[in-house]
């Protein structure tokens, strides 16, 4: 079993799903939610979304990461089944090299169904204004649902990239986007992203293993409390590397992480990096699984 153990998930995961149970059953109710193709709001965005989403840039940047590497049919062929199974909700991002794929495999989808995230790098105005240009052209689209600053690894973030966050604070004005926020790697930048009131959006790294094992941030105690106060100051929460980075590979590992982050209470969405049609079948069976347990 690759990356964690069965020991490891069992031992890491022992105090973390301590209580889920029924926070899942409390936050489910409230919820009504019964699969991962129902619809949910970003917090106080309006924007709404399916609770499960595709990522495209999984194990890589650019040309390397594994959804590119299904090449180009293959990945138009994938999106599209996504949608058919009421996935709406399309994760990318400079780095990721799907841009293009994703424009093409939208023709001919209904706009207003779709959730469009992406991400940028930029570290200047000028780079933020050419990148809400670009983003928009190579995808396809008048507007991005999201933008997020991507990676922010210090807590000064909210300082150090204030003429970016002005930036894009104008293109939403503009109708060009309709909601900002970001991504975070590390404590600090994600504890800073909790009492920023500029974010809207917070892309965060979410399981039940925490640490390095988990590709997160911290232990998952010290992530879900960032979230959990984000989430009551109206923020939308997205949850990403929901199975580790792959590395949660059974099916009991897979189960005990859904049910650990829908549990909380507090993620609105979570997107995973699909990469054949036989994996977004059994996720969303799993989803469905923890949903209505």
């Amino acid at each position: 079993m690759s990356g964690v153990s069965r020991r490891d998930f069992l031992g890491q995961s022992a105090v973390a799903l301590g209580g889920v149970a029924l926070g899942t059953r409390l936050a489910n109710a409230a919820l009504k939610l019964k699969s991962g193709a129902d619809q949910v709001v970003l917090g106080r965005t309006g924007i709404k979304t399916s609770l499960i989403g595709m990522g495209t840039g999984s194990h890589g940047t650019g040309h390397t990461s594994n959804q590119i590497k299904l090449g180009h049919t293959k990945f138009v062929n994938l999106v599209r089944y996504a949608f058919d199974k009421g996935i709406t909700y399309f994760d990318t991002a400079d780095q990721y090299g799907s841009h293009i794929y994703l424009r093409d495999a939208f023709k001919g989808l209904p706009r207003d169904r779709l959730f469009i995230q992406s991400k940028t790098r930029a570290t200047t105005a000028e780079m933020a204004k050419a990148d809400v240009e670009r983003l928009r052209e190579e995808l396809g689209v008048d507007y991005l649902d999201t933008l997020l600053m991507h990676c922010m690894t210090k807590g000064s973030w909210p300082t150090d990239f204030r003429p970016v966050m002005d930036v894009l604070s104008d293109a939403k004005a503009k109708g060009r986007v309709r909601a900002v926020g970001v991504s975070c790697h590390g404590m600090d930048p994600l504890r800073a992203a909790v009492n920023c009131d500029w974010v809207e959006v917070d892309l965060a790294r979410i399981n039940p293993i925490g640490g390095n094992k988990g590709r997160m941030d911290g232990t998952p105690q010290e992530v879900s409390t960032c979230l959990k106060a984000m989430h009551e100051k109206g923020k939308g929460i997205l949850g990403m590397k929901i199975l580790a980075e792959g590395t949660l590979k059974t099916a009991e590992q897979q189960l005990e992480s859904l049910r650990f982050v829908l549990g909380l209470g507090c993620v609105d969405a979570m997107v995973i990096g699909f990469e054949s049609p036989e994996q977004i079948d059994q996720i969303m069976q799993r989803v469905e699984t923890v949903l209505n347990a």
